[in-house]
């Protein structure tokens, strides 16, 4: 198991053995004019396991819109992320990390609910405080801290955190400087506040690069607009109704998508991203300056992606791989480098982080440890993906297909992600693949049950499913 290899479990593994006859008798000899009280207190503490002290650190850096393939070393060629690039080049990447879905339109808010849960997406209870991410490691000893965005999960969870403070989302947002401001107080914390006698436990939710996007011109000036890539898979309409074509995010550029907004959005989008990225650079050398950063396990992940012009939709409410997908890359003591396709939610990151630093997680979490995914000793820990958006829309990954269904206008999508990763070619009305097609849909709601999410895949009068010009034209107003 990948406890056995961290060095500080390790160091408990020896206290633990250190208790032999011949180290009996010499503490015996050693200790005959000392009291039997403080034998007892010398007996005891080489029982104990490892200290809380001895434990690794942990920071969690939690972007808010991200997609997966916005790293520059995870194979963007355009992005410019070289403190992202320093943790993925020397960590552990997850290709295949998933937000299960929302039940509303801000998909952060039940994100982040199963994130600090480590619950699925009807399985967690808004109101509950008890055994969440921030209050099983601070009972466990960490000192933990907390900054992010206002108005979601964060206010439900504070309590779980001894520091805990709010960002000014549009403030933040529209400085120029995504990052700047969660990045100074993580430093403030680093340098003046923490107390050394305790490992800290930091979550540090960033307000972007979620919309306004507002990047200084020192951002800026890092891409050539005209020359960014589009996405593969980008269209200019989305080519029928998801259910969701017209909510906000929707609404923040003109149909059709022409390719000049797209890059427009994209420069937008990309700038703030090298902004956050560079306030990330700060906190590491932050921690590197107190002599913390080799014993500090730093989590990076974000609580969804977005299409930002993939598929003709500019959100992230839709089950596609763009905006169900987030980056996640774990690095720091005894975490070796590589990378896997093992599939994993948001939500396992919260048992996965108590493994590694030797504390138990609860055991009704929907969450799974990748520990051993880490260590090389499972190829993944389940073989399936759920994902579910309000009551439109219902997806499942399995190996190398994946499966959509939109109830509301009976249509259904297939998905060979191995041959199309960008999902642009659907074969759910190929004949060949009809019996793929009946597999998934089995599949599909098998995970439902498994997941406890009663809706139901077919009703009985779908509506017309068909868009064109005419369709966003006469709702855009509305």
């Amino acid at each position: 198991m990948v406890r056995e290899t961290l060095p500080w479990l390790e160091h408990s593994q020896r206290l633990e053995n250190r208790d032999t006859a011949a180290e009996r008798s010499k503490m015996k000899r050693e200790t005959r004019s000392v009291p039997k009280l403080l034998i007892l207190i010398l007996v005891i503490w080489m029982h104990l396991p490892a200290l809380a002290a001895d434990r690794p650190n942990v920071l969690f850096l939690l972007t808010d819109d991200q997609r997966s393939d916005t790293v520059g070393a995870l194979g963007n060629a355009d992005i410019r992320t070289p403190n992202l690039d320093r943790l993925a080049c020397t960590g552990f990447v997850f290709r295949n990390a998933y937000c299960m879905g929302s039940t509303m339109p801000a998909v952060c808010n039940p994100s982040r609910h199963m994130i600090h849960s480590g619950k699925a997406l009807y399985d967690y209870d808004p109101l509950d405080r008890n055994d969440t991410f921030g209050d099983v490691l601070r009972k466990s000893g960490y000192e933990t801290w907390h900054v992010s965005k206002r108005g979601n999960v964060a206010r439900v969870y504070h309590t779980a955190f001894e520091h805990s403070s709010y960002l000014d989302d549009r403030a933040e947002r529209t400085s120029g400087h995504h990052g700047r401001e969660g990045a100074n107080r993580a430093i403030r914390f680093l340098m003046n506040q923490w107390n050394r006698k305790r490992p800290f436990f930091m979550y540090l939710g960033f307000a972007g690069p979620h919309d306004p996007r507002v990047a200084a011109d020192q951002w800026m000036q890092l891409y050539r607009r005209e020359s960014l890539a589009l996405p593969p898979n980008y269209l200019p309409y989305h080519p029928f109704d998801n259910g969701e074509l017209l909510v906000r995010d929707e609404r923040l550029a003109p149909w059709p998508r022409r390719k000049s907004v797209v890059r427009r959005h994209l420069h937008d989008y990309y700038a703030c991203i090298s902004s956050i990225d560079h306030h990330i650079g700060r906190i590491l050398d932050a921690l590197d300056q107190i002599g913390q950063l080799k014993n500090t396990l730093i989590v990076f992940s974000s609580d969804h992606g977005l299409a930002v012009g993939s598929h003709g939709l500019f959100g992230k409410q839709n089950l596609y791989e763009h905006s169900t997908k987030s980056p996640l890359i774990i690095c720091g003591p005894g975490i070796p480098r590589g990378e896997t396709a093992a599939l994993a939610y948001l939500f396992d990151i919260f048992p996965t982080v108590a493994e590694l630093c030797g504390v138990t997680p609860p055991e009704d979490l929907d969450g799974l440890s990748l520990g051993g995914v880490i260590a090389g000793e499972q190829e993944s820990v389940r073989d399936s993906v759920f994902l579910a958006y309000r009551d439109v829309q219902r997806a499942v990954r399995h190996g190398r297909w994946k499966f959509i269904r939109y109830p509301q206008v009976d249509v259904t999508q297939l998905f060979d992600l191995q041959s199309d990763p960008s999902e642009t070619n659907n074969l759910a009305h190929d004949p060949a693949y009809s019996d793929t097609v009946r597999r998934m849909m089995q599949r599909l709601q098998q995970q439902q049950e498994r997941f406890h999410d009663d809706l139901a895949l077919r009703v009985d009068r779908p509506r017309a499913a068909d868009v064109d010009a005419a369709f966003f034209e006469s709702r855009a107003q509305r």
